[in-house]
């Protein structure tokens, strides 16, 4: 029996936010791969966009803390693409920060990026999946620090917490027509994070890890194409966790010398 390609997203239309640059790239790039149509958005335009064999994701300069804009990002890729199947919100980030004296203001834009403006564009997006006949997906990008706060992230940890715990609410109002899903995110070598990491390039940090190395977007980019693709299509409300393991427990490591 033959049986179709579940990772073929010709004439699917996907938004990925923050889609310009580091991990939101690469996975714009999967995507159109698969066949999809691809619009991404930044506050700025880039000097180059996503491209695959000749295709090229459209882009949209918003900022998705903005509800209006957030809506307006959305019904621009209807008007381009004529429906609208994947939300990936993948916006998002924080450097690190004393919580004990950190500005108010500073945690107000971290919880607006990381918490509110996904609220928002998923608000928008189910608008127009519901009245689909194939429905649609929404991918949250989280972080394992939702589990496992470090140091200096407490706004940003407050956020992504309050991300799965949306995730989770709003697969329960809005299936079966559109599922929700997250995924928590662990170490991930970009260009951008590099420094974050040591001078040994982050040898010292994957020895903590029993993968044995750092996510690269490309395995966030896959897990994306899964829980957007009718692969998932009884999979909603999840927590998808690709950290590899995660990290060995500090007593483990202390034990082992290392």
């Amino acid at each position: 029996m033959n049986y179709p390609n579940p990772i073929d997203f010709s004439g699917r239309a996907v938004i990925v936010t923050g889609g310009t640059k580091g991990i939101g790239y690469v996975i714009a790039e999967h995507f159109l791969q698969a066949g999809a149509d691809v619009l991404v958005c930044a506050r700025n335009e880039p000097d180059a966009l996503p491209t695959v064999d000749g295709r090229t994701a459209a882009f949209r300069a918003v900022d998705v803390r903005d509800p209006a804009d957030a809506t307006a990002l959305i019904q621009d890729a209807v008007d381009r693409f004529g429906r609208l199947d994947v939300l990936v919100n993948n916006a998002g980030g924080s450097p690190d920060a004393d919580a004990a004296t950190v500005s108010p203001r500073f945690v107000e834009k971290i919880i607006a990026l990381n918490l509110l403006a996904p609220a928002y564009m998923a608000q928008a997006a189910n608008l127009v999946m519901r009245e689909q006949e194939t429905g649609g997906a929404i991918v949250n990008i989280g972080s394992v620090s939702a589990h496992q706060p470090q140091p200096g992230t407490a706004a940003y940890t407050a956020a992504k917490a309050g991300l799965l715990g949306l995730t989770k609410a709003l697969a329960l109002e809005w299936a079966p027509k559109v599922r929700v899903n997250h995924i928590t995110t662990g170490l991930i070598r970009t260009e951008a994070a590099a420094t974050v990491y040591g001078e040994d390039g982050g040898a010292a940090v994957t020895r903590t890890l029993p993968m044995e190395r750092m996510a690269v977007p490309s395995d966030i980019a896959k897990a994306c194409l899964f829980l957007g693709s009718d692969l998932s299509s009884y999979v909603n409300g999840a927590d998808l966790a690709v950290h590899g393991g995660g990290e060995y427990p500090a007593r483990y490591m202390a034990t082992q010398g290392n």
